[in-house]
């Protein structure tokens, strides 16, 4: 009796399932706001400004977006949503919401101040508002620093993970049959081998002792950044400190790569299709990957998008694994015999939600709606997945000093540990490209695939 009540409670004091819960809940109104039109759903997003009369394309000034009555109505609907949500979800954990609102509010503000700062025209350009979230958690906390009455919002995992199973909806099955075995063969067979071989470096090579931080960093090298970092670091209990870490390392080399690796593949005079697919293998975020596959030109940037996706469906996949493999191999005590049980507390419950909402948007609303209302309703979702990942990549900055992540960086082995990978990421991911896209050994896709 009691290990039932003791299941049943976790369903709703756990963060893992709160995370589903709220996620849910987003995506439901969010469905239901399109599907039926009978209110509005629809949070904030900055659009592209300047200071002043420009003249520029897609920019709007500055003074002429805050002046207009839609704005202050998406900003208190955004807040509204998601401090009513997450302050329930601090409640069901067993916490005050009177010390979680107040700084909630503050945190909230800095995140307004990230996505003002990388709408920006010239700053929207070059880098995504993640960057800049960290940037700006990183200047407060190395800085004046982070008052205690505001830690009690300090919650990345709880925000990043609520995004991630919002993200779910997006995650679209049906991208598989878009791009068949191209995508399969670029994104999931390259992608085991490179955490493979990351976790043989980093464990056997560098002979590094903390394997959750290795993992992590492997997953977030070759699948998408941020989002498989998490879900990995959630399966094998990485530090929340390391996973920091992990994240800064992959921003800061994404930064890099979506800049010069269009530069490079259009120095070497690769084509759009293939140079497009080599950016979604390798680069790691997703948004990166828009703006740099968007830099060789709309081809490149939808074969780098779908290579991505296919990619990103893998998420949860690894994860499973990832927990499998460390409850069974790495955690297990000699002679110990570890059951289901154990396999199933450690496995990331907020990946369930992932899923289940892929699920959802592939096969069901999918079928019923159509592409075009399923593409209605991420747009809704994808804003409000935007603003957990704002907050919770500012909690990171908030959380993380750049004198313990000197200290973390174990002599350089994780700054190697991450250049060796991405270079065999990039090389291996080179090959599959040339092997399947290059026209020599299959059929090059036909255009149509990526007209928008």
């Amino acid at each position: 009796m009691n290990t039932k009540t003791s299941t049943v409670s976790k369903l709703w004091k756990s963060e893992d399932w709160l995370a589903v819960w709220l996620g849910f809940i987003v995506i439901a109104i969010g469905a239901v706001a399109v599907l039926t039109g009978a209110f509005k759903f629809d949070a904030l997003k900055f659009s592209t400004w300047t200071w002043g009369e420009s003249g520029v394309s897609k920019a709007v000034p500055l003074a002429e977006q805050l002046a207009a009555k839609a704005f202050w109505i998406k900003l208190a609907r955004t807040f509204g949503v998601l401090a009513v949500l997450f302050a329930a979800g601090i409640k069901l954990q067993g916490e005050k919401i009177r010390k979680f609102l107040p700084a909630f509010v503050v945190l909230f503000v800095v995140a307004i101040a990230v996505r003002l700062i990388s709408a920006e025209f010239t700053l929207n350009r070059y880098l995504e508002w993640a960057f800049w979230a960290l940037i700006v958690g990183l200047l407060i906390s190395n800085t004046v620093g982070v008052p205690q009455w505001l830690k009690p919002a300090i919650r990345t995992e709880f925000y990043i993970k609520t995004g991630l199973v919002i993200m779910g909806f997006s995650v679209l099955f049906s991208n598989i049959a878009k791009f068949g075995l191209y995508g399969l063969g670029i994104a999931w067979i390259v992608t085991p081998i490179v955490i493979i071989f990351m976790w043989w470096f980093g464990t056997k090579v560098l002979k590094m002792d903390n394997k959750p931080l290795v993992i992590t960093l492997a997953s977030a090298t070759s699948v998408c950044g941020t989002s498989a970092a998490i879900a990995t670091g959630a399966a094998s209990r990485c530090k929340k400190e390391d996973l920091g870490l992990a994240i800064s390392i992959s921003i800061i080399f994404t930064i890099l790569m979506m800049v010069f690796e269009p530069m490079i593949i259009r120095a070497c005079g690769m084509n759009a299709l293939m140079g497009g697919s080599l950016i979604g293998g390798t680069v790691d975020s997703t948004g990166a990957v828009v703006l740099a596959g968007n830099a060789l030109g709309p081809e490149a940037e939808q074969a780098a998008v779908l290579v991505k996706s296919i990619q990103n469906i893998l998420i949860g996949f690894i994860a499973f694994f990832v927990a499998l493999f460390f409850a069974t191999r790495i955690d297990k005590n000699p002679g110990e015999k570890v059951g289901a049980i154990e396999i199933w507390n450690r496995f990331p419950k907020f990946i369930i939600g992932f899923f289940v909402a892929s699920l959802v948007a592939s096969f069901v609303i999918m079928p019923l709606a159509g592409g075009s209302e399923v593409g209605a309703i991420n747009k809704v979702l994808d804003q409000y997945k935007n603003w957990a990942f704002v907050l919770a990549f500012t909690s990171i900055g908030l959380d993380t000093n750049f004198k313990e992540i000197i200290k973390k960086m174990q002599g350089g082995k994780v700054l190697w540990l991450y250049v060796v990978g991405q270079v065999f990421n990039i090389v291996l991911t080179l090959f599959a490209v040339w092997f399947l896209l290059s026209g020599i050994l299959f059929k090059v896709p036909v255009l149509d695939l990526f007209t928008k």
